[in-house]
């Protein structure tokens, strides 16, 4: 089965994917690896913005971590044509806006984590830090990166 088909079994439409808002490029593909640049949260266009720990719970966290995967799979099928070269999902990092002493980041992440492995299968099961920060660009709740092998 094409990820292009497991997607459609699970019900995901990927959005489109968002140009950059500074000078960077979204994915770049080197030695066999893509690397992906920090996607944040948004849905439908618009920022989903919080801070953990003050106005934003745990689970509305790990919705917003699932929109930056989806992201993240949008830039990778823009620049690698199909998802279907995705050998495997190698790292995410995650980090989340929260204050000083929130300590589920790791809860967060899953949201991100999950939607890979659902996916994927076995081939989105990955490394990962998830870590907190006091802000995150445009004041959104979650940004997550991505290294993915990539076959030829």
């Amino acid at each position: 089965m094409s990820i292009d088909q497991r997607l459609a079994e699970l019900g995901i439409t990927l959005p489109q994917p968002a140009a950059p808002v500074a000078a960077y490029v979204p994915v770049v593909v080197a030695g066999g690896f893509a690397y992906v640049s920090g996607q944040v949260s948004q849905e439908n266009g618009q920022m989903i913005t919080g801070k953990l720990g003050e106005n934003m719970d745990v689970e509305t966290a790990q919705k917003a971590a699932r929109t930056c995967s989806l992201m993240i799979l949008a830039q990778l099928k823009a620049a690698l044509g199909s998802l279907d070269r995705v050998e495997r999902v190698v790292k995410l990092g995650v980090f989340v806006n929260c204050t000083g002493d929130f300590t589920d980041q790791p809860k967060v992440g899953n949201g991100a984590s999950e939607l890979m492995q659902e996916v994927f299968g076995e081939a989105g099961r990955h490394a990962r830090a998830a870590v907190g920060a006091p802000a995150l660009p445009l004041g959104v709740a979650v940004e997550v990166d991505a290294i993915v092998a990539v076959r030829d």
